[in-house]
């Protein structure tokens, strides 16, 4: 498994932006797919965006395409959300989390492939 450190998040007015930041330890970085999740209060935790090893492939849920921005820098074991236009409903706590993969192309949306998570950066939108 590889250790995982979100940061970045915060409280923003409506129509704002926030760039959250997923930090990895461990392992070699780029054998793993990285997703972001979130959970708001008294909801399940959802699908948010993922992206493939090579962070040539990404997906994102329909309520944040346009809007949010997933992306790797696999020399610094980091993966980036960077989020705008920011609504209240986007208010939550963000996960990420990682699964290795041999495939390059490989990526998920499914909270159960991952096997690695981080411990949340909570996320206020303020209306």
């Amino acid at each position: 498994q590889v250790q995982l450190v979100e940061s970045g998040g915060g409280l923003v007015q409506a129509g704002g932006s926030l760039r959250l930041s997923c930090a990895a330890s461990g392992r070699t970085f780029s054998s793993y797919i990285v997703g972001w999740f979130r959970q708001a209060p008294g909801k399940e935790r959802e699908f948010v965006a993922t992206i493939s090893r090579s962070g040539m492939r990404t997906n994102y849920a329909d309520s944040v395409k346009g809007r949010f921005t997933i992306s790797r820098d696999n020399a610094k074991n980091t993966v980036y959300l960077q989020i705008d236009s920011l609504k209240p409903e986007d208010t939550a706590i963000y996960y990420c989390a990682a699964d290795p993969d041999v495939t390059p192309w490989a990526i998920a949306t499914t909270a159960a492939t991952y096997d690695s998570w981080g411990q949340g950066t909570q996320v206020t939108v303020s209306s």
